[in-house]
């Protein structure tokens, strides 16, 4: 093999790539007379450059789309950029630039970097969504759902900044200060465009035609939050003049809010206002001892007793500056504050207490809740911390509750107690009406009128202003008697102002006065929608847009998506389970119901197809794992300086050194460099003592294994497996693999260290496997071989190589990558011997190397090509059919038998393949281990285990 040129990927792969590319060879189209495989991988933002962790979601991937390919089916595989979005904004604010500046140039260079791993990405379906002749549609479909009753304006609360005046993302809000600048965020409510979401709410719980993982079924199940209950309307007690000091004097203050937790009417003066709640336990209204609303609630200002209302102005004042997320914490302690104001309790006239607390959202059914303590955790909690009062309303059988000693709610099965009509009956785990209490209350709530059974959802309407300007405008005109237009057909796109000033400071759409001020249908001034939508919106069809990017008169060809449609096969990470992925889902059945797939129904069923297929977007989703960040050892450190208080030194001499005898002492510290701080290092020795190192300006740094002169910068600190990150230094970067190993082995590490849907730690040192691997194909398919081999040897390479073909293929279609590599790994030691042992006949030889270079060639496809060149094939191998499985050819001829006595394995003999189950058992008895077992006597069973691997079991 010595004359064989050397393994070159990096000459070898860009001649591929652009053969590729002139020869068009991954260009999609149109054929009814194959099957069809749409494969997609979720689009990059261009956020500047590919990390490792895209390498790893789209290399298998693409493994996958040219599997699919080599087995007969016409593949779409394509690749775009999910480009608008608040990074460019930040960025364009940093760098002074304008946002598209930032966006084109990263998208650039990511698609020299996509097109480097070589994968059959049909670029001529190339989609930008913050291109015009893209977001022309997302405008278009806007209008669609308007016109459909699918898009309404209406009001939520926004994180504002007064400072920036601009609303502004959860992620951009820390502990209530808007993050770049300091300041204090509120919350504000403000009118904004949603899409109606919970209208599919059912339909999106129904899994049943798409073959999706168990925990994003799982998580979307969750997010959508289906509940079975009642609405019940209680009545809250307007202040009013009374002399029984109910109503806004003084007298009110100093009733404990509880101690009127009767059955009174109102006193005269006081009126009545019907609040609404919505409650899976209705079972439980007899315990309701107060009511909690919302401090946006609008009832709030109404009810507020004049005593009452500047601690209640105080508390919603200070709720204002706690996001959403914030307020919903779990853990976090409630606060609240009394209203001064009451409720009736529509089941036994009770008088209660209306508090106000922010754990309670406006945004969440109508912003009040029915509290009931003695069964519901966080209301028990409430009521202990305020001294309100409880009241068991179910209890377990044999046990009696009192309110006062309870020491935690009990939301379990019992009997109904203080229910009055109700008292006895029995209370299931069971949900809605499936549990006999809910059930019997339900039907006694609606005969009295006084509630009525529904159904409730977590999932809220979908939210899609953004009051940014790197988004797709919303096609809306407002006219001078506030009339809502939309632009025409032939306006759209409302395309971007290009001539606008970044400045962080505002919405820039809103400043810019000539969009802003247009002119009505009639020609009468006007003003346009300064909002734009959700990014989440552009990423909703992006695979539509793939079938006919260049379509100007429709967002997608017809005929196009009547072939294509659904997507086969989707990958990507399982953190988009509840946005995008749901969100895709619902925009697929909105366009059902608007209309816009008529037409492709009508081509579907003209070819056969039934337009039910395309109920869903995505028939099969997979979602890759995480490549998390190599675990490292810290360096360690000896530092020599003045020592200034209890494990504190300031360090004039730090050096880095392989191993260290020495002791802790006034004038040395040593240990392994834990973390480090710029100057500040934490360093541990191995009994676990910490001790901090700040190394003074013009300290002398010494790392033998960096040239000097060093800094402390040069410092490795240790790091554990964890998410990869800039700041944390452990990102692994993708073309730097690429220039020293080719991308052919990234490739194939990547899908051979890993499991594809677990990921785990980078091991920059494994790589060198996967390097041996090729490097030993790279020679074994160059070498001699002689004329005439030897019948038995390659009958014994044709059933490995039958047996690989077998397992690479289950292992593909399973999204196995590391199985399959592993099957060629084993294949390539059997060529090896077969090499070195030169029992192998060319013929022979050229079939196996036929066979393997076609299961290598969707992992591996530069490599695999150029070899399959180098033997004198017609290009190209990825147009090659797939290997075909052939049982008899992968049969062994002798197998292992394993023998157990009394069930335990005691040893294995070599037996025909296709032993009967007579002769099983007869080898196994003529075992040395059964006979020496037997001595003798007779067994009590002989059991025969057939399969694979064949067992017999010898009960003695």
């Amino acid at each position: 093999m010595n004359d064989i040129a050397p393994y070159n990927p990096q000459t070898i792969e860009p001649q591929w790539q652009q053969r590729w590319d002139e020869a068009e060879l991954y260009r999609s189209k149109v054929d009814w007379d194959k099957p069809k495989h749409y494969a997609l991988t979720m689009l990059p933002y261009p956020s500047g450059d590919l990390h490792i962790g895209h390498w790893f979601a789209m290399t298998p991937s693409d493994a996958r789309a040219r599997y699919k390919r080599m087995r007969g089916y016409n593949v779409l595989f394509p690749m775009g950029f999910d480009a608008f979005g608040l990074p460019a904004e930040n960025a364009a604010v940093q760098r002074g630039i304008h946002p598209a500046t930032w966006t084109y140039a990263n998208m650039d260079r990511m698609r020299r970097q996509l097109r480097s791993m070589g994968a059959m990405f049909d670029w001529s379906r190339e989609m930008v969504s913050c291109d015009p002749a893209y977001y022309k549609w997302t405008e278009w479909f806007f209008k669609t759902f308007y016109n459909n009753d699918l898009a309404y304006r209406g009001k939520a609360l926004v994180n504002w900044s007064p400072t920036l005046q601009t609303v502004l993302a959860n992620e951009q809000v820390i502990d209530g200060k808007d993050e770049r600048t300091g300041q204090p965020v509120i919350q504000k409510m403000m009118t904004q465009w949603f899409f109606r979401y919970t209208r599919y709410a059912d339909e999106m719980l129904d899994f049943s035609d798409i073959d999706w993982p168990e925990p994003v079924r799982i998580m979307q199940t969750n997010w959508i939050g289906r509940s079975e209950g009642a609405h019940v309307t209680f009545h809250a007690l307007t202040p009013g003049p009374s002399p029984s000091g109910r109503g806004g004097d003084s007298s009110a203050a100093s009733e404990t809010p509880n101690s009127a937790l009767d059955t009174q009417h109102p006193a005269p003066g006081e009126g009545r206002i019907p609040i609404t709640v919505y409650t899976t336990r209705p079972d439980t209204l007899w315990g309701a001892t107060f009511m909690v609303l919302a401090p946006e609630h609008p009832l709030v200002t109404k009810i507020t007793t004049d005593v009452q209302r500047a601690e209640v102005e105080a508390y919603v004042e200070a709720a204002a500056h706690k996001t959403e997320i914030e307020r919903s914490a779990e853990d976090r302690e409630k606060t609240g504050v009394f209203t001064g104001a009451y409720a009736i309790n529509p089941v036994n006239d009770a008088r209660i207490p209306i508090w106000i607390a922010d754990y309670v959202m406006i945004s969440y059914g109508s912003g009040a809740i029915m509290a009931v303590p003695a069964h519901d955790g966080r209301d028990f909690a409430f009521a202990r911390k305020f001294g309100l009062k409880v009241v068991p309303v179910i209890q377990p059988e044999g046990e009696t509750f009192d309110g006062d000693t309870m020491t935690e709610a009990w939301p379990y099965e019992g009997v109904m107690i203080n229910s009055g009509p109700f008292n006895g009956t029995p209370v299931t785990r069971e949900k809605g009406r499936k549990n006999p209490a809910i059930n019997a209350v339900i039907d006694w709530l609606e005969a009295r009128g006084i509630g009525k059974e529904a159904v409730n959802y977590r999932l809220r309407d979908w939210l899609i202003s953004r009051q940014r300007y790197w988004g797709s405008p919303i096609p809306v005109i407002y006219t001078q008697d506030g009339t809502i237009e939309l632009a025409p057909d032939d306006k759209l796109p409302v395309e971007l102002p290009q001539d606008v000033e970044m400045t962080g400071y505002g919405n820039p759409l809103a400043q810019h006065e000539t969009f802003v001020h247009t002119v009505d249908s009639q020609g009468r001034p006007a003003r346009r929608e300064t909002d734009t939508m959700d990014t989440f919106m552009c990423s909703s069809w992006y695979h539509l847009r793939y079938l006919s990017p260049g379509c100007d008169v429709a967002p997608f060809s017809a005929d196009e998506a009547a072939y294509w449609l659904p997507v086969d096969t989707y990958t990507g990470g399982t953190e988009h389970a509840t946005m995008h992925l749901l969100y895709t889902r619902w925009f697929n059945k909105a366009l059902r119901d608007t209309g816009v797939f008529d037409d492709t129904f009508a081509e579907m069923k003209r070819h056969g197809r039934d337009p039910r297929e395309l109920n869903e977007p995505m028939l099969q989703l997979r979602n890759q794992g995480q490549i998390l960040g190599e675990q490292r050892p810290g360096d360690l450190i000896v530092a020599s300086g003045r020592i200034e208080s209890n494990r504190k030194m300031f360090a004039d001499h730090v050096r880095v050194v392989p191993s260290f005898d020495g002791q802790i002492s006034t004038e040395v510290y040593w240990g392994e460099l834990i973390k480090r701080t710029e100057n500040l290092l934490t360093l541990e020795t191995p009994d676990g003592s910490q001790y901090t190192v700040e190394v003074v300006d013009g300290a002398t740094v010494e790392i033998p294994s960096i040239p000097g002169p060093n800094t402390v910068n040069q410092l490795k600190h240790h790091l554990d497996v964890e998410r990869m990150s800039k700041s944390r230094g452990n990102v692994v970067n993708p073309d730097e693999l690429v220039a020293e190993y080719g991308a052919d082995t990234v490739r194939a590490y990547l899908m051979f260290a890993f499991d594809f849907m677990k990921g785990g730690p980078w091991d920059s040192q494994g790589i060198q496997g996967v390097v041996r691997w090729l490097n030993d194909m790279w020679e074994i398919v160059q070498a001699s071989t002689p004329e005439a081999g030897d019948p038995a040897a390659e009958r014994a390479l044709e059933r490995r190589v039958y047996q690989a073909i077998e397992r690479v293929t289950y292992s593909l279609e399973a999204f196995s990558f590391n199985t399959a590599v592993a099957a060629l790994m084993g294949l390539r030691n059997d060529l090896k011997t077969a090499v070195r042992e030169g029992k192998i006949g060319t013929a022979a030889f050229r079939d196996a190397i036929h066979i393997v270079l076609r299961l290598m060639a969707p992992i591996t496809p530069h490599i695999a090509e150029e070899l399959w060149a180098k033997l004198g094939w017609p290009f190209s191998i990825h147009t090659q059919p797939w290997p075909e499985y052939d049982a008899a050819k992968a049969a062994e001829e002798v197998v292992p038998l394993v023998v157990m006595v009394n069930g335990r394995v005691r040893g294995h003999v070599e037996v025909a393949a296709d032993i009967s189950e007579d002769g099983a058992k007869a080898a196994a008895l003529d075992s040395e281990w059964v006979v020496r077992q037997l001595d003798g006597a007779q067994p009590k069973r002989v059991i025969f285990i057939g399969g694979r691997e064949p067992k017999v079991n010898v009960v003695v």
